[in-house]
């Protein structure tokens, strides 16, 4: 089975800051999943480059570092993604707190590869398998809290869209065993809703799952993308949408979680 780094314990640190480790019950982690608007396009701006000091990321040699743009490492195009939003909401919530954020994202993924064993070609890596061993090493220091999936841009074609509910559903489930995390909450983004682009009958299908399985599986919440905005390719959110875009999805979380 490839994998983006070595398994292990991690290393505490990177090039560049050291990073001490709160206890175990205080360090919440959150995996990222899902293909590139989980993983993040947007143009990295001052504020991207400044590090909140309790939000930690899993860098690809599986060592924790500040949390600095780009968290994801999937393409070299990896830019600002919502989890530093989301990350910083949810830290400047829980004061005693710090964020653990585990990136698995990969660009161009459609779902079929994130079933075990799936291999994505694009990225030379297998989602699936790569996200629960960084995942469960990232378990050894802290505490799961949460899952945000953004995903489905690579399924809204034909042969692919008809499919996608049912596996969207066993995947989330697989979470939920895999990780012995039954009880966690797993946030379901939805797909760009782009003017200059309108959704087809297959990405309606894609979006008409999104809110399917959030509506039928317990501890899935959906989290709207209503008025974000593209990059220029008119695929993936901008800057300014990716910020908002993470805001949301620690509303969601502190609705839960409060």
């Amino acid at each position: 089975m490839g994998s983006v780094f070595s398994l292990g314990v991690p290393v505490v640190g990177d090039t560049n800051t050291p990073v001490d480790l709160p206890n175990k019950e205080n360090f919440h982690l959150f995996l990222l999943a899902g293909q590139s608007n989980m993983a993040g396009r947007g143009i990295i701006e001052e504020p991207e480059k400044l590090p909140h000091p309790r939000v930690l990321a899993l860098d690809k040699d599986g060592r924790w570092r500040l949390a600095v743009a780009p968290i994801h490492f999937d393409k070299t195009v990896a830019g600002v993604g919502l989890a530093s939003s989301f990350a910083e909401a949810i830290a400047e919530r829980y004061p005693n707190v710090t964020i653990g954020l585990i990136p698995a994202a990969c660009g161009g993924s459609a779902i079929s590869t994130w079933e075990p064993g799936g291999y994505h070609s694009q990225t030379k890596s297998h989602p699936w398998d790569d996200a629960i061993a960084r995942a469960r090493v990232a378990m050894n220091n802290g505490v799961l809290k949460g899952i945000l999936w953004h995903q489905g841009e690579s399924d809204g074609k034909p042969g692919l869209a008809e499919a996608y509910e049912g596996k969207l559903q066993d995947l989330f489930q697989r979470f939920s065993t895999e990780l012995n995390a039954p009880d966690v909450p797993i946030f379901l983004g939805q797909l760009g809703q782009f003017p200059a682009k309108p959704w087809d009958e297959y990405r309606e299908q894609v979006n008409t799952a999104h809110i399917a399985v959030s509506t039928r599986m317990e501890k899935v919440e959906f989290v709207p993308s209503d008025g974000l905005t593209p990059n220029s390719d008119i695929v993936h959110f901008d800057t300014r949408s990716l910020r908002i875009f993470g805001k949301r999805y620690a509303e969601a979380y502190l609705r839960l979680a409060d």
